[in-house]
């Protein structure tokens, strides 16, 4: 940052159509959380039964370090660039038109497959609290959730900061219940099946894929731009270890086979009725904290790709909330889409291009950038870490597509 908006504390970073809304630094970290606590946790459990509980911690603990990582890479460019834009807008200027179509369809299609498992779960979770149809639950968690989402990144950091601490503190509630209860089996934490490794490798990525929020956080904080990297790995931190406090809690409270698709349905039931309420609320706003800065940087993103005037304006926005809802929901409705199916296929494809197409943006905009940004990725950013990440990410492809010919093991 110049000597002069050092002085003034105003942002050498001009907004386009999309508008500047400042958050905190503790808004930022939180929304880090609420995206990366969603549906992917609720499905990490089940999604490892065959595989284990420390096969599922392994990953979820190698792929959170390499996501900050790549979401590290988005930021140094973000931090490049003068004019504020998402991932596609980024990588069309660092990568050209092919990066941009890329990462326009990882977004959406990981977006399209977020949103599947929230209306999914939040369906099924209703109907076990409630008792009303899946599709009355499934329209009463979208109806708040796109009011919130309506009202732009502001209202989704601000909701995101109270409800993430609210479902921190019940997630340590419900896991310290299951390690203190009488049923609890410690011996389950220690089976492990490393023939599942790298399927189970897709379900961990997916918990943390948050590559395309990272220009919204870094067009958040433009007004102090040194403490967006501290506060995206304080979210990361805090994500990673409430990620792995879900499968614990599971396998240790119950066998692999009792495990459900949306882990906190049977995780309740296993602990006793007071648990069935409070886990099922947790996993509520789970979804919720993460259906709502998902929804907003695919609003953004949309906005960023087709060039359209304004994020805000209603004659835009609303008729974009149309689209990336009906889709998803006529999907969830008419039952052509699982919930852990849709964790799996969105974890392989969208993580390795969001993960890999980082890697050459960051290194183009250290060529080519506007700006020299108060911080980058140093050693972070260096040849071997960098190569590690294009391998690990793009084996998970290769995986997927053999495993669905039926020439390597599914993982469930």
């Amino acid at each position: 940052m110049s000597t002069e908006n050092e002085k003034t504390g105003t942002s050498q970073y001009e907004e386009g159509a999309l508008k500047v809304r400042k958050l905190t630094p503790t808004q930022v970290m939180f929304t880090v959380v609420g995206c990366g606590v969603g549906s992917g946790c609720l499905g990490t459990a089940y999604g490892a039964r065959l595989a284990g509980f420390p096969v599922i911690a392994f990953w979820l603990i190698v792929s959170g370090i390499t996501t900050l990582f790549s979401m590290y890479y988005v930021a140094e460019a973000a931090l490049r660039t003068r004019r504020m834009m998402q991932l596609p807008g980024l990588a069309e200027r660092y990568v050209g038109p092919i990066g941009r179509v890329l990462i326009f369809l990882a977004v959406t299609l990981n977006s399209f497959s977020c949103l599947i498992a929230y209306f999914n779960g939040s369906g099924s979770i209703l109907n076990k609290l409630l008792g009303v149809p899946d599709w009355v639950g499934t329209m009463m968690f979208l109806i708040p959730g796109m009011l919130v989402v309506y009202f732009g990144l502001k209202a989704v950091g601000m909701a995101g900061e109270y409800l993430s601490i609210a479902m921190t503190i019940m997630l340590i509630i419900l896991c310290g219940a299951s390690l203190l209860s009488k049923d609890a089996n410690f011996s389950r934490l220690a089976v492990a099946n490393w023939y599942y490794a790298v399927p189970v490798f897709n379900i961990a990525a997916f918990s943390y894929i948050g590559q395309y929020l990272v220009p919204d956080l870094a067009r958040g904080l433009s007004h102090e731009p040194e403490k967006l990297a501290p506060a995206m790995l304080m979210g990361q931190i805090i994500t990673m270890a409430l990620l792995i406090l879900v499968p614990l809690g599971c396998f240790a409270i119950q066998p692999a086979d009792k495990i459900t698709q949306v882990a906190t349905i049977a995780w309740g039931e296993a602990l006793g009725q007071w648990a069935l309420y409070i886990a099922n609320i947790f996993a509520l706003i789970a979804m919720f904290t993460s259906f709502c800065p998902i929804s907003q940087t695919l609003i953004s993103s949309v906005v960023d790709f087709f060039k359209f005037k304004s994020d805000s304006d209603a004659k835009f926005r609303l008729p974009i909330m149309v689209v990336i809802y009906l889709v998803p929901l006529i999907l969830v409705l008419g039952g052509f889409v699982g919930f852990v199916d849709a964790l799996y296929f969105s974890g392989t494809f969208c993580a390795a291009i969001m993960a890999i197409l980082p890697v050459f943006m960051v290194n183009k905009a250290r060529k080519t950038g506007d700006i020299e940004p108060v911080w980058n990725c140093g050693w972070m950013a260096s040849a071997p870490m960098e190569i590690l990440i294009v391998v690990l990410y793009g084996s998970t492809v290769f995986y997927a597509i053999f495993s669905a010919f039926g020439l390597l093991p599914a993982g469930w």
